[in-house]
């Protein structure tokens, strides 16, 4: 848990640093690096909680429009400097300007040293650019989910992220989502039970504990990934075990009937649990 909000702000940082490059000097950079994380850790207040560093990060923005402001900054700085110092010896320099010429129109320099821009830049840059000016795809219905589907084709679409990155950032999230859809796979076969219990209700268990356990998802999140196969077990084969008795009167009948479909509601709900759990975490909305 420590170590996901400690690497949520180290990932921002990284993304402010890579977009300096091209814009700021080494010196500036690193400067700039040091103090953005120094305010990130105050408004964080030491919380460790990776839904609260996620929040606070969020306040500050993109990294890349924090470049461009540090860049303003600096720009007006330097220009007041020249002024002042221009200012105070305007009488000495009379003659100079005048054998140089007209005064040259001030620009921001370019740096020797980050004339090549890294490839992760550019791609951080064109995805500022498209927030910045209104993606045509925000703002429609289901944007996320199709954002989300994307991912694996077109990474940049979750802003960087997809399966991989998940994987490597939330591994033990991801091992509660293989041990659910283990659990549903499981419930086909007739195998022996454990002390009472059904091997595959053990293993969902396992699941659920590591899911409610986790820090990543929202408790509303939790409980509806975790909730979803209890739900298709019994709602879901009350309802289609109902329909499926029809005229033929009975409890035997009914609960007959039951035990056929709600296995595989379970199977289902678990399915529409893990596919929740997923989209929340990948968390492109």
């Amino acid at each position: 848990m420590i170590e996901r909000a400690d690497q949520l702000v180290l990932n921002y940082v990284s993304k402010a640093a890579d977009a300096a490059h091209g814009v700021l000097r080494a010196d500036q950079r690193l400067d700039f690096a040091r103090r953005l994380r120094a305010r990130i850790e105050v408004e964080r207040g030491g919380s460790q909680n990776a839904r609260e560093v996620a929040k606070v990060l969020a306040r500050f923005g993109d990294p890349v429009a924090l470049v461009e402001r540090e860049a303003r900054r600096l720009a007006e700085a330097a220009a007041a400097e020249q002024a002042g110092a221009g200012g105070a010896g305007s009488a000495s320099d009379t003659g100079q300007r005048g054998a140089e010429g007209p005064t040259a129109t001030r620009r921001f320099p370019t740096i020797v040293d980050d004339r090549d821009t890294p490839p992760g830049v550019r791609a951080y840059r064109r995805v500022a650019e498209e927030r910045l000016a209104g993606s045509p795809g925000r703002g429609l219905p289901f944007a996320g989910l199709r954002r989300a589907a994307m991912a694996s084709a077109n990474p940049m679409a979750t802003g960087g992220r997809d399966a991989r990155t998940i994987v490597k950032e939330h591994p033990r999230e991801t091992a509660s989502m293989v041990i659910l859809v283990v659990a549903a796979l499981l419930v086909p076969f007739d195998l022996p039970l454990l002390a009472i219990f059904p091997i595959p209700l053990v293993v969902w268990a396992g699941g659920a504990v590591v899911v409610l356990f986790s820090g990543s998802w929202a408790p509303r999140d939790r409980f509806l990934g975790v909730g979803a196969p209890l739900l298709g077990y019994s709602v879901g084969g009350v309802l289609i075990g109902g329909l499926r008795v029809g005229s033929e009167p009975g409890l035997n009948a009914f609960l007959t009937q039951f035990w056929a479909v709600s296995g595989i509601m379970f199977m289902i709900g678990t399915g529409i649990g893990v596919v929740w759990l997923a989209y929340r975490l990948l968390d492109v909305s």
